[in-house]
């Protein structure tokens, strides 16, 4: 989250996903009620070192660690809070005062709080005293989400553990002390929301979104047999096909091979943003995939697929919707189909908070074909980006790409001698890719021929 961010929910206040809290070395005791109550409500962020008014006080210097940690030791005490919440935190600066944005994934389970269950109600936390209330709180998040069903019989026999060495990695690499870290598995498989507990009933167990994350494929074949993805390849072949993959492993296992594969075949391109050199195409990708994978209703029967064209990558998957109809990224305001996936894999960096991917797909898609992406919701979810873009797009190697970027940041500009000597291109080709980068509006150039340079175009 950047300033502008920031700047536009003080400006906007608290609300039914937004709280601030004063904070000293220690989040009180109503940070963890808030917690609570945005767990069950519909997820959001809590702002420390936020007045209620919107003053920016901040926190002591150095503090925000020490309070990250007793907010994870918080949560994950079963004898405050039952189940845990997987919390993501960031650290942000503001007028010279530091901050720590707490956010809260809305997730299929019932949360409670030193035994008490807490909801959102507009800018208030609401302690649900009445059976009814809590009734219908366990309906409402019952009857939304598949991934929380059950399956008693379901051992750590049939999941693949060993994958959580990996998971620890890239949670890590995202976020270093990361709380899983010092977990062991089990702990982490609780943690996580994958073995819970129905406090109703008293039956526990692994749940679907343990069997689709880690399960080995026999099991996941045994629980879901219409359960698979299908990536297919069609550009001269327009009868069958040039490429395909079908994948049927668990969601650990499947993100990578379809990145794989998607990039493989899909030609990348040159974009600056804020200065920096970034890969539209591995945006697009990234967020194809995690949104197919994340939100989709796997008790449907309707295939996943992934298809690329020489005129669009688009994606199609079984769907719960909440309306039907196209999507406009401008006013999307999600809603959550699979919360417990969807936070482990913003813990492991393959997606991130609620909302964001849909701003990351619409910038990345017109940056890499200046055309917005399509998105339809209904029984079937599709999304279509456009792979043809103007004649004066840039298709060009990460090489170029990177040196562009580095050489602009460290000297202000770059020349065609730069991109000849230190790519090892033909004068005439250095010329022209970064000729193309101007007439796109990337760099400008200036100066004549001779000693001509390009810097950013910040217009």
């Amino acid at each position: 989250m950047n300033k502008d961010d920031l700047a536009r929910i003080l400006a906007t206040g608290e609300g039914v996903n937004i709280e601030f809290k004063r904070c000293g070395n220690r989040p009180e005791g109503d940070t963890f009620e808030t917690i609570c109550s945005f767990a069950n409500h519909s997820g959001g962020s809590i702002f420390l070192g936020i007045e209620d008014d919107a003053t920016v006080s901040g926190l002591s210097h150095g503090s925000p660690i020490d309070i990250q940690r007793n907010i994870s030791n918080v949560v994950n005490d079963p004898n405050q809070f039952r189940p845990p919440v997987a919390l993501e935190f960031e650290a942000i600066e503001y007028d010279d005062k530091e901050i720590l944005r707490t956010w809260v994934p809305y997730d299929s389970e019932v949360h409670r709080f030193k035994n008490e269950i807490y909801d959102r109600c507009a800018d208030a936390d609401i302690k649900l005293r009445t059976d009814s209330q809590i009734a219908n709180l366990y309906l409402r998040k019952q009857s939304t989400f598949t991934e929380n069903k059950r399956y008693r019989f379901i051992t750590e026999d049939d999941l693949e553990l060993e994958l959580l060495n990996e998971v620890r990695r890239r949670a890590n690499a995202k976020h270093p002390d990361h709380p899983w870290l010092g977990m062991s598995d089990e702990e982490l498989l609780r943690s996580a929301n994958l073995y819970v507990k129905d406090y109703e009933t008293g039956e526990q167990g692994f749940n679907l979104a343990a069997v689709l994350l880690l399960g080995k494929e026999q099991v996941i074949r045994s629980v879901l047999p219409a359960y698979k993805t299908d990536a297919i390849l069609r550009v001269e072949n327009t009868d069958r096909y040039d490429d395909r993959l079908e994948v049927k492993t668990n969601l650990i296992h499947a993100y990578p091979l379809l990145e794989e594969f998607c990039k493989k075949n899909m030609q990348d391109r040159f974009f600056l943003d804020k200065g920096q050199a970034v890969s539209p195409r591995d945006v697009i990708i990234r967020e194809l995939i995690s949104n197919t994978l994340i939100h989709r209703e796997y008790t449907s029967p309707y295939p996943a697929k992934i298809l690329i064209t020489d005129a669009s990558i688009s994606t199609e998957n079984g769907s719960r919707p909440s309306f039907e109809g196209p999507i406009n990224l401008r006013e999307f305001n999600p809603m959550p189909k699979n919360p417990i996936i969807g936070s482990f894999f913003n813990a492991i960096g393959w997606a991130d908070e609620l909302g964001s991917g849909a701003k990351n797909l619409l910038k990345f898609a017109e940056a890499y074909s200046d055309q917005a992406p399509l998105l339809i919701e209904g029984s079937v979810f599709k999304a279509s980006v456009a792979l043809k873009s103007d004649p004066k797009a840039s298709i060009i190697n990460p090489q170029i790409s990177k040196m562009v970027a580095e050489l602009i940041n460290t000297q202000g500009y770059v020349t065609t001698v730069d991109i000849r000597d230190g790519i090892g291109l033909d004068h005439k080709a250095a010329q022209r890719e970064l000729n193309r980068l101007a007439e796109k509006g990337i760099l400008k150039a200036i100066g004549r021929t001779r000693g001509r340079r390009y810097i950013l175009n910040d217009n």
